[in-house]
C-alpha cells in the first residue's frame, strides 16, 4: 500500500504509572494489519541513521551528551523519560524511519511512521517526551541532498512545535506551520512561519474551517515540493493533554484535508503520528488509524 517505519524498539518500557502511552506502539501496527490497510511487506525497519544528519539539525555537544547518557539531570528530566541507552538507540531508529520514509515517499506519494513527530526537540537540548527532532532532521537531509527545494511542515499536534520552529528560523527553504492550543505547553511559544493559537474548546467547525482554509492557501503561496505532516490526535475532546474540542470525526476530516491537498498538487508527503493522551488506549489507536485509513482511500 505505501511504506510504514516500524521497529519493536518503539515500544519502549516505562516505569509503572508513567502518562505517556507507550502501548500504542504495538497496538498501531497490529491494528492496520487486522484492517488489511497495510501487509507485512509495507513495514520497514529503520537502522541507526548516519549521525552526520544528526549533526545537521543538532549540536553536537548536546548529540554527544545522548550518545554518552552525560545529559545533565535537569535536561534529562525535561525530556520526561528516563535516560538509557535503549532510549536513544531509539530515538535514532525513529529519525531514521523518517528520513527513509522521506525517500521512499518520493517514490510512492506517502510514507508513514508508526513514531515521530518529536517536536519539542530543539537544536540544543529535548523536552516533553522528543530527543531529536525527527522531521527536521527529513526536511534538513531532503535539503542537502537537493531531493527538495522547498519543504512545508504542517503541524497539526495540539501543541506548538517548538523545536521545530527554533531549527528553522533563519532557513526560508522551510515554511512552518503550527495550529495548536493557546493555553496549552509549551507555555512560552517560539514564532513558527505562521502559528495559529487556538482558545480552549475550539470546536469541529472552527478547527476544520482553519485547517481547509490554510493548507491550499499555503501550499499555492510557498510552493513546495515536499510536505511534513505531523498528525497529532491529541486535539480531540477526550484528551488529557490537550484542551480543544474536536470530535474523532473531525480528526479524520483534518488528515483528509491534508492528504487530498497534497494528492492534488502531487507534493509527496511524509506523516509521523505525534502526541495522544486519551484516557483509553482504544481511543488512540482508533484517530491514528484513522489517518491511514483516509491515505488509503487517497492514494491507492
Amino acid at each position: 500500500m505505501f511504506p510504514v517505519a516500524f521497529h519493536t524498539i518503539y515500544k519502549h518500557s516505562l516505569p509503572d504509572g508513567h502518562r505517556f502511552p507507550m502501548l500504542k506502539y504495538e497496538l498501531l501496527p497490529q491494528q492496520l494489519l487486522l484492517e488489511g490497510i497495510v501487509s507485512e511487506s509495507d513495514f520497514f525497519s529503520p537502522e541507526i541513521p548516519d549521525l552526520k544528519y544528526i549533526l545537521a539539525v543538532h549540536e553536537k555537544e548536546y548529540v554527544d551528551e545522548l550518545l554518552n547518557l552525560t545529559l545533565d539531570p535537569r535536561k534529562a528530566r525535561k525530556i520526561g523519560f528516563p535516560l538509557s541507552a535503549e532510549l536513544v538507540e531509539r530515538e535514532l531508529r525513529i529519525t531514521n524511519g523518517t528520513i527513509l520514509g522521506c525517500e521512499k515517499s518520493l517514490k510512492t506519494g506517502i510514507a508513514f511512521n508508526i513514531a515521530g513527530g518529536t517536536h519539542h526537540a530543539y537544536s540544543n537540548h529535548g523536552e516533553a517526551f522528543c530527543l531529536l527532532n525527527d522531521q527536521a532532521i527529513g526536511a534538513k537531509y531532503l535539503l542537502d541532498k537537493n531531493l527538495a527545494s522547498k519543504v512545508l511542515i504542517i503541524d497539526l499536534d495540539v501543541h506548538q512545535g517548538n523545536g521545530t520552529a527554533e531549527i528553522f528560523k533563519n532557513n526560508p527553504n522551510v515554511f512552518t506551520f503550527s495550529v495548536h492550543g493557546k493555553s496549552n505547553y509549551p507555555f512560552k511559544k517560539e514564532i513558527s512561519d505562521l502559528d495559529i493559537a487556538l482558545p480552549d474548546n475550539t470546536s469541529d467547525n472552527d478547527y476544520i474551517k482553519i485547517v481547509n482554509e490554510f493548507i491550499p492557501k499555503l501550499i499555492l503561496q510557498e510552493k513546495p515540493d515536499f510536505i511534513f505532516y505531523l498528525s497529532g490526535v491529541d486535539i480531540l475532546e477526550s484528551d488529557k493533554l490537550g484542551k480543544l474540542g474536536c470530535s474523532i470525526e473531525a480528526c479524520k476530516t483534518r488528515d483528509e484535508i491534508v492528504f487530498e491537498n497534497c494528492k492534488k498538487f502531487e507534493i509527496p508527503v511524509q506523516c509521523s503520528m505525534g502526541g495522544g493522551y486519551s484516557p483509553e488506549i482504544k481511543t488512540i489507536i482508533d484517530a491514528h488509524t484513522n489517518t491511514y485509513r483516509v491515505a488509503k482511500n487517497i492514494f491507492t
